[in-house]
Order: structure tokens, then C-alpha cells, then sequence
């Protein structure tokens, strides 16, 4: 075909084959006759238009017929015939082209080129054009099948599975055109065999989506904020000189005075909002959430090859047809699928540079993101405008934890100052420690272990009165009370920003359905339509019901899953599955704790025997150290493969809908975390020197292992070595170490094989990148779950055990300001921009937060009660104390044991070890003396302090319960000033619209006065048609 066959006079070479390709053929495949150079320059500048075919001048091309033709336009012809502006992209990526229209998203794939010169013919068709005919040619046949090219030779060997990919991109970007995006490609980039397409949303779309998503926006109307007044006013002002300082230097950060009412969109009430620079009317967050709704909601289906065709011969083409109609590929299907190797919004710009043009991302990093800048408020309204409220609302509840954390480090480090400075003055520590009252313990394991003086544990019995002393009982009132607070403070906080993001009448809509659950749906329709078709094959077909099963047969393919859900028989499995996993989980667990109980047991042992005096007295402490490192290595290992875990058996169940997926997620996450994490530590509060025995008769593990027992002075101080180190090392290994390491080495990998894979002069190329081509190389943003997790682990760790650990809030507290800063410099630097997501509230995690702070009362209870010695020096001191003080508590709580009773095999190997034979060894319990009629039984007195701790428990649990409902109660969930407010607005709304209203009637009425007015000259020529006209009666109209 040549050129004068398709009107190309007068083009420039340059444009030539452009315009050639654009003006081969009509919308249907015809030949357009002889159009002007003016007119094929037209479709080609068209072809990323909104409007649909039939509204525009020009027929939309058929590509189908370019491959047909022949004609190979070179590489990159007709977008370099796009270019309006050659010097745009000194806006590094952020804009189209044309330098005018802003990039709202973009979606990354990998284009692969078989070689051959139908590929490249095939690069233009998918690449280029095809989009625009996409909606007048989806039920034509798939172009290129089973011809021959029109280079005269066969068709090379084709990867069908990437063909179907670029049928389905062909086929979705079109739909994305025809849902009124604008897009644009580009292959040539920096980074080897990626191609990004780029997105933009034009103002009309924007509106649309704006409507259908009841956005709120700000109106034209503004009103004052009701402030304080006398007493009040003055306090907040002088709140605010002294803590201006530490308010970060972002606008708008401040209280602010006034207040733009506002409204959800609408596009019959623009005259309503301030449209004066549309530009900036929508902001990017917004841009980039209005585009990401389309995209999911935006489907192709139809696959080239993946149904069946190419990889054999079809087995049964009618329901191949019904799968074709029925299965429907969204952005998450076609991400899942490969079809699209990435899909994220643009960041504003660089955060870092001389030359950077200043931006949000830049400020946030400066004021936010900066480890400088720790003691300064977060500038929240400016992460919820950049980030979205989802991610607002985690780093407000963020900064909110670790303000209450304050007042709660402040009273631990008085309660273990109060032990510090009480220590020389607990009489059973120095009962201990005193060498005169010489009493001789019995050995702590058999054979190898030797009596031992009680003396050589005097350190561990002073250092565990710094956390077990009356003050512990008060910390943990105040920290059951402290969470009561935390969790109304946060839901007033919550409140608050919800009024000033404008959520208050925010309801979230059910999601669109999963991939995953589609497929399962489509799956099971598949079925029970051929089961249906079975049996209709033997069913004989009665003549009269002919046409009834042919409305059935053609209606099948369109309603074949309207009314199919999958139903709790069709997850038993994943149930049975998921019940299996998370109770075998749970014994590994159990399984391990059990394994390093082992360990303890057999590294005294041997510790035991050694000759060095030094390692023998430091037995306990360097038992303990080692049992606990391994731990938490331990844990740490196993939240890593527990968090996949819960994620396969999410999977597995199919949840419908994303947040579905999220909270069933969450759940699983945390259950085997939290048993993770804190099984060590209830062994050591709860079992450990529980079921020991008694000397003579003690338990064993597998008939080799003796049971090991707690310090004279109690396990409260192994429990809070135990915490403290798992505490600390969970938070400088796994959540500050990880997340600065693992990205960093990620991004290393990234950069290493980038440069592999680019041409020598790399460095120079990422100089030059586009915005979208750095942002390709950041992180993927996984969810906010990780986060959460970690701060509700230790949360955990705050409330739980605090009666055993008064400094861990002081820890918390320190470790957060460090992560606030931590996180925030992820966000901004080393993840992909995130889709912003509305929501007015954390979900399922403020219910776990809430189940936690209840259970730490009951914890706390029985580590009071049953752990430390607390209870039992109250016994002792009201009903056994003969002078009123504590004064022979130790001697009372140790019971006595013949030598001579010793098992055969169980006696130490070297009883002379103390230099002077052992008559009588002492042992904590409360039993009956060797000299008793009943010796080695349980005495009374075990009975009496077992019945004040069960006493203990049930009145702490109720008495702090109530306090903590009291404090819930007391505090409104919402604040007054803001229900005023949110009255105000409801108001101002209604005067705002009543007043619309009014004026739309007196316009009404003057026109009609008009028309009135007018009419009367004509009517005085006429006939006389007055108040009496017998054809209006009772007056004129």
C-alpha cells in the first residue's frame, strides 16, 4: 500500500509513519478513503482523548488492520509524535509529555520482544494505540491469530503465556480510556526491560469520582471555632508559648480560628466549593485514591491464551465461552497474575538536593522524618494530606502511646528508686544475708550438686526486693488504670481528628471483592453448571420446553455467579486446616519453652561440678542470661515464619472482601505472636518452682530431669530478667535493627542488579531518573500490620508483666520516640508512595488493645499473688509475727528435711563439701518437719496463705475493674466542644442550603414577574379576560 493510498501528502518524515498507522483503517476495519495530513495528525494527537467514538470528528482506528497492512513503524514513533513540549521532562516524570497534565499513578509491567518483525508490529498495536479501539473491537477476533506475517515468513515461536499478557494489558488499558483516564507509555526508560504506563485523571473524571465516592470537600463558606473562654483561654495560651518550641514548622499545625465547612462533593453543587484553581483543588492523595478506585473497579475478560487456546485443543468451547464472560481480572488480579509487576501513586518530588523545588515530601522529611527533630510534635494533619488518613491515624495513635507512656515512666522510676532506697532496710534480704544465721540449703539438682549456704544468694534476694516491695502493688493499680485512660484519651484524640478530616459522617462501603474469592466463586459456578449439564444429558428434553432451555442456556453465561457465595461447607477445610496449623504451632511453641527448660537443667548440673568456686556461686545467674538469649533468638526466628504462616492460612480461607482479609490476618498473627512471645515468660511467673516436689521425692522430666526450682527470695527477679532482655532485644534487634537493616540491604540488591542489568553508565542514567523510574526502585508498601504488631507486642509487655518490671513503660517510652522517627523516615524515603485510604478509626486493633489492658489485671493479679512474696510476708506479719515486724519470715518460709530420707542415687556425691556433716537441710515450702507424725506433708500454713492470695486475686481483679470502668465512664468518648462543633456544622449546612433555596424562589418569582409583566400590552389588545372571566373563576391564574 502506498502512501497517496492513505492521504499522507505534505507530512513531514517524522510524522509520516505516525500518521500512517493512525489513518490505515475506520473504526470497523474499512478504509477511511483519502483524509488530509491535517486530519491523520488529528487521530494521532487524539488518541489518548476521554470522549467516546461517537462523539468525536475522526474515526478511532482499528489496529487490527495495521497488522493486516504490513506497515512496521520504527521504535518510539508515535509517542515521540505525542511530544508537544521537548523540554518537559526537566519535571522529572511528574507530568505527561505535555508538561500540563499530572501523572496520578502508574502502572510498571516487563515487556518482553520476541524477535521477528510481527513483535514489533505487535509493540505498536498493544503498546500504542490499541487502547483507544478497544471498546469497538472486543467481541472482533484476537488480532495476528493463526495468520501469516506480512513479512512473508512464518510466525515465530511465541511465548503464548506473554502474549496473553499483552492481550489482557491491551484490553484493560482501553477500558481505563474508556473510563475516562488518560494515559501515556513509555519503554525507553533508565532501568532495562520495564515499561511504565502513566496515568492521569482529567477534571470531569475527578468530579465523577468525587461524586460517587461522597468525598468531602471544603465549601466557599467559612465559620468560627468555638474557643475557650476565662480560665481555660488563658491556661491553653500559656500551654502554647511553652510548647511552641516543640511544635514542628509546618502551616496549618497551630489551633486553628476558622473552619471551612464541608460537604460531599457534587457536580450539580459546584457553585458550592471554591473551583478557582482547579489544580489544586484535588489534591495528589486524593488524585491518586479516586484513580485507584477505578482501577480496581475497571476489569478485563478476556485472556488470549491462558483459557485453553494455544496450549491445546478445546475440550468443551461452550464453557470455555462462560468462563471467558464470567472471569473478570481487576488491578489486584492482574498484579497477582504478572500482567503488572507494580501499581503505585508518584511521590511530590525529592526529599533531599540544593536544587529540589520544596514540596510536602520534603517538608514532612525535614520536620518529620529527621532524628533531629525527635522532641517535637508529629505534623499529623500534614501526614494524613500526603499519606491518607489510614496511615494518619496509625502515627497519631503513635505519638498519642507514647505520650501516655510519660507519666508511666515517671511513676516506675520512682517505684524502683522507692526499692533502691528501701533495700537496706528489708529485714528478710538481710535475714538472708546475714552469715549468723547459717542455714544450710539442700542441694539443687542430684548427685552432683552439694549443699550450699543461703547466704551466697543474698545478691538475688537484695536486687529482687528493687521490683518486689509494697510499691509494685500500687504500680500495677496505677498501670491497670493508666490503660483505662490510654484507651478513652485515644478515642477522644480519635474523635478530634475526625471532625478536623472531615469523617465524621464517613461510613466505610463494603470492598470489592478478592481476586482469590472470585476465582473460587467462578470455580464453583463452574461446577454446579456442569453437574446441572449431566444431568440434563440424561434427562430426556421435552419438545414443548425447547425454548426454555434455550433462555436458560444464553442467560447461564451472564448470571452464572450472581447468586453463588461461597458457604461455610466450602471452607471446612480451610477451617479444619487452619485449627490443625494453629494448635501444632502452639505446641512447637510449648515444645521449645520445654527445650530450654532442658537446657537450664542440665547446664546446672554441669556448672556444678566445676571447680571453680566463682562459676559454682554464679550458677543461677548465668542460667538464666543464656536461657534467655536463646529465647529470644527464638522468638525472633519464629515471628518471621509465624507471620507467613498466618498469611497462607488467611489465604487459604478466602476471605471476600480486603478488610476481611486484613482483621482475619491480624488475628492469626497476633495469637501466635503474643503465645510466641510471652510463653518463657508465664513459664518463669506461673510454673516455674510450682511442681518441684519436695527433697526425697521430686518431680522429673522423661525420669532424668529434675524440675527446677526458684531463688529463696522468689522468681519475681528471674521473671523480670526474663522480660527485660526479650523486651529489649525484641526492640533493638527485630524492630529497629530489622527495619533499618532489611530495607537497606534490599535496596543494595536492587541497585546491584539494576546495574547489572543497565548499560555501563549507570551512574550517569540515575542521575536523570524520572520520578516514577525512582520510586519503581523503592519498597513495596506492605501494610501497616508489621507496625501495629510490634506496638501491641509490646504493649503487651508494658501491661502484662509490669509488677515484675516497674522500668519497662521508661523503655517503651524510649524505644518509641526512636521509632516514630524510624517509621516516618521509612515512609517518606525508602517506601513507594502508598494508596491513601480512608478511615476513621484503627479497626480490630482497638479491640485487641482493649482485650490486653483487661488481661494485664488479671496477669498482674496473680504475678502479685502467686509470684512475688508479697501475700506471704502480709500473712506472716498479721498472724504468725510474734513482735509485729518480719522478723523470721525467712526461717518460716523454709521447711526442714532429713539427709537420712535422701532416695538411693539422689544424694550429693560430696556431702562434706561445706567442710562439716548435714544433718537437717532447709528447702522453700510450707510441710510438715521430718519430726512431725505426718513429716513432708503440707502444712497448715500453706492452706492459710493459699486462700489470702485467691482472696488477693478476686479482689484486685473486680476492685480495678470497676475503677477502670468508672474512668470509662466518667470520660465522654467524645468531647464537648467537638459534639458542639459537629451540631454547628449540621446546622450551617441546613441555613446554608434554606437560603440557596430562598434565592432560587425569588429568581424564580422575578421571572415569572417578567413574564407577567410582558404578557399584560399583548392581553390589553385582546379580548377582555379579567377577574371576572367566566373561564377563570374566582380570579386570574
Amino acid at each position: 500500500m502506498l502512501e497517496g493510498d492513505i492521504g499522507l501528502e505534505g507530512l513531514s518524515p517524522k510524522e509520516a509513519p505516525a500518521a500512517q498507522a493512525a489513518g490505515a483503517v475506520d473504526a470497523e476495519g474499512a478504509p477511511p478513503g483519502r483524509p488530509g495530513a491535517q486530519a491523520a495528525a488529528m487521530r494521532v494527537n487524539e488518541k489518548y482523548s476521554t470522549l467516546p467514538a461517537e462523539d468525536r470528528s475522526v474515526h478511532i482506528i482499528n489496529i487490527c488492520a495495521i497488522e493486516d497492512i504490513g506497515y512496521l513503524p520504527s521504535e518510539g514513533t508515535l509517542l515521540n509524535s505525542l511530544s508537544v513540549d521537548p523540554d518537559a521532562e526537566c519535571k522529572h516524570g511528574l507530568y505527561f509529555r505535555d508538561g500540563r497534565r499530572k501523572v496520578d499513578y502508574i502502572l510498571v509491567y516487563h515487556p518482553k520482544r520476541p524477535s521477528g518483525s510481527r513483535t514489533l508490529a505487535r509493540r505498536v498495536q498493544h503498546g500504542d494505540v490499541a487502547p483507544a479501539a478497544r471498546g469497538t473491537r472486543q467481541d472482533r477476533p484476537l488480532p495476528g491469530k493463526g495468520d501469516v506475517g506480512a513479512a512473508g515468513g512464518p510466525e515465530p515461536p511465541m511465548d503464548y503465556h506473554e502474549d496473553d499478557k499483552r492481550f489482557r494489558r491491551e484490553e484493560y488499558e482501553g477500558n481505563l480510556l474508556e473510563a475516562g483516564l488518560e494515559l501515556e507509555r513509555d519503554e525507553e526508560t533508565k532501568i532495562h526491560g520495564v515499561g511504565f504506563v502513566k496515568i492521569h485523571a482529567p477534571w470531569n473524571v475527578l468530579c465523577r469520582e468525587a461524586e460517587f465516592l461522597k468525598l468531602k470537600m471544603p465549601t466557599k463558606k467559612l465559620y468560627h471555632i468555638n474557643e475557650t473562654r476565662g480560665l481555660l483561654k488563658k491556661i491553653n495560651s500559656v500551654l502554647q508559648k511553652i510548647t511552641d518550641p516543640i511544635q514542628p514548622k509546618v502551616a496549618g499545625h497551630r489551633p486553628q480560628t476558622t473552619k471551612r465547612l464541608s460537604y460531599p462533593f457534587s457536580r450539580e453543587k459546584q457553585h458550592l466549593f471554591d473551583l478557582s484553581d482547579k489544580d489544586s483543588f484535588f489534591d495528589s492523595k486524593t488524585r491518586s485514591t479516586i484513580v485507584y478506585e477505578i482501577l480496581k473497579r475497571t476489569t478485563c475478560t478476556k485472556a488470549k491464551y491462558s483459557m485453553g487456546q494455544g496450549e491445546g485443543r478445546k475440550k468443551d468451547s461452550a464453557l470455555l465461552s462462560k468462563r471467558r464472560k464470567c472471569s473478570k481480572y481487576g488491578i489486584t488480579s492482574l498484579l497477582a497474575n504478572g500482567v503488572y509487576s507494580a501499581a503505585y501513586p508518584l511521590h511530590d518530588g525529592d526529599y533531599e538536593g540544593e536544587n529540589v523545588e520544596f514540596n510536602d515530601r520534603k517538608l514532612l522529611y525535614q520536620e518529620w522524618a529527621s532524628y533531629g527533630v525527635f522532641y517535637k510534635y508529629q505534623p499529623i494533619d500534614l501526614v494524613r494530606k500526603y499519606f491518607g488518613e489510614k496511615i494518619g491515624l496509625y502515627f497519631a495513635w503513635l505519638g498519642v502511646y507514647t505520650q501516655m507512656l510519660i507519666p508511666a515512666s515517671v511513676v516506675g522510676i520512682i517505684v524502683f528508686l522507692y526499692g533502691c532506697a528501701t533495700v537496706d532496710e528489708n529485714i528478710p534480704s538481710m535475714e538472708m544475708c546475714d552469715q549468723r544465721h547459717n542455714i544450710t540449703m539442700c542441694p539443687l539438682c542430684d548427685k552432683t550438686c552439694s549443699y550450699w549456704k543461703m547466704s551466697s544468694a543474698c545478691a538475688t534476694a537484695r536486687a529482687s526486693h528493687l521490683f518486689d516491695n509494697p510499691a509494685t502493688v500500687f504500680f500495677s493499680v496505677f498501670m491497670a488504670l493508666w490503660a483505662a485512660t490510654f484507651m478513652e484519651h485515644w478515642k477522644r484524640k480519635q474523635m478530634r481528628l475526625n471532625y478536623r478530616w472531615d469523617l465524621t459522617g464517613f461510613e466505610e462501603e463494603e470492598d470489592h471483592p478478592r481476586a482469590e474469592y472470585e476465582a473460587r466463586v467462578l470455580e464453583k459456578s463452574l461446577r454446579k453448571e456442569s453437574k446441572s449439564k449431566e444431568k440434563r444429558r440424561h434427562i430426556p428434553e421435552e419438545s414443548t420446553n425447547k425454548w426454555k432451555q434455550r433462555v436458560k442456556t444464553a442467560m447461564a453465561g451472564v448470571k452464572l455467579t450472581d447468586k453463588v457465595k461461597l458457604t461455610w461447607r466450602d471452607r471446612f477445610p480451610a477451617y479444619v486446616t487452619n485449627l490443625v496449623s494453629i494448635v501444632f504451632m502452639i505446641a512447637v511453641t510449648f515444645a521449645i519453652v520445654l527445650g530450654v527448660i532442658i537446657y537450664r537443667i542440665s547446664t546446672a548440673a554441669a556448672l556444678a561440678m566445676n571447680s571453680s568456686p566463682s562459676v559454682r556461686s554464679n550458677i543461677r545467674v548465668t542460667v538464666t542470661a543464656t536461657a534467655v538469649i536463646i529465647n529470644l533468638v527464638v522468638i525472633i526466628l519464629l515471628d518471621e515464619v509465624y507471620g507467613c504462616i498466618a498469611r497462607w492460612l488467611t489465604k487459604i480461607e478466602v476471605p471476600k472482601t480486603e478488610k476481611s482479609f486484613e482483621e482475619r490476618l491480624i488475628f492469626k498473627a497476633f495469637l501466635l505472636k503474643f503465645v510466641n512471645s510471652y510463653t518463657p515468660i508465664f513459664y518463669v511467673a506461673f510454673f516455674k518452682g510450682r511442681f518441684v516436689g519436695r527433697p526425697g521425692d521430686y518431680v522429673y522430666i522423661f525420669r532424668s530431669f529434675r524440675m527446677e526450682e526458684c531463688a529463696p527470695g522468689g522468681c519475681l527477679m528471674e521473671l523480670c530478667i526474663q522480660l527485660s532482655i526479650i523486651m529489649l532485644g525484641k526492640q533493638l534487634i527485630q524492630n529497629n535493627l530489622f527495619e533499618i537493616g532489611i530495607p537497606k540491604m534490599k535496596k543494595f540488591i536492587r541497585y546491584l542488579r539494576l546495574r547489572r542489568q543497565s548499560p555501563p553508565d549507570h551512574d550517569e542514567y540515575g542521575k536523570k531518573r524520572q520520578r516514577y523510574e525512582a520510586d519503581y526502585t523503592l519498597e513495596p508498601f506492605a501494610g501497616l500490620t508489621p507496625e501495629y504488631m510490634e506496638m501491641i507486642i509490646q504493649f503487651g509487655f508494658v501491661t502484662l508483666f509490669v509488677a515484675s518490671f516497674p522500668l519497662a513503660p521508661l523503655f517503651a517510652l524510649l524505644n518509641n520516640i526512636i521509632e516514630i522517627r524510624l517509621d516516618a523516615k521509612k515512609f517518606v524515603t525508602e517506601l513507594r508512595r502508598p494508596v491513601a485510604v480512608r478511615a476513621k478509626d484503627i479497626g480490630i486493633w482497638y479491640n485487641i488493645l482493649r482485650g490486653v489492658g483487661k488481661l494485664a489485671v488479671i496477669i498482674n493479679a496473680f504475678v502479685i499473688s502467686f509470684t512475688s512474696d508479697f501475700i506471704p510476708r502480709l500473712v506472716y506479719l498479721y498472724m504468725y509475727s510474734q513482735n509485729g515486724t518480719m522478723h523470721g519470715f525467712v526461717n518460716h518460709t523454709l521447711s526442714s528435711f532429713n539427709v537420712s530420707d535422701f532416695q538411693n542415687g539422689t544424694a550429693p556425691n560430696d556431702p562434706l563439701d561445706l567442710g562439716y556433716e548435714v544433718q537437717i537441710c532447709r528447702y522453700k515450702d510450707y510441710r510438715e518437719p521430718p519430726w512431725s507424725e505426718h513429716k513432708y506433708d503440707i502444712s497448715k500454713d500453706f492452706w492459710a496463705v493459699l486462700a489470702a492470695r485467691l482472696a488477693f486475686v478476686i479482689v484486685f481483679q473486680n476492685l480495678v475493674m470497676f475503677m477502670s470502668d468508672f474512668v470509662d465512664w466518667v470520660i465522654p468518648d467524645i468531647p464537648k466542644d467537638i459534639s458542639q462543633q459537629i451540631h454547628k456544622e449540621k446546622v450551617l449546612m441546613v441555613e446554608l442550603f434554606m437560603r440557596e433555596e430562598q434565592g432560587k424562589q425569588r429568581l424564580l418569582g422575578t421571572w415569572m414577574e417578567k413574564d407577567r409583566k410582558k404578557d399584560e400590552p399583548c392581553n390589553s389588545h385582546g379580548p377582555k379576560a379579567g377577574l371576572d372571566s367566566p373561564e377563570y373563576p374566582g380570579g386570574a391564574l
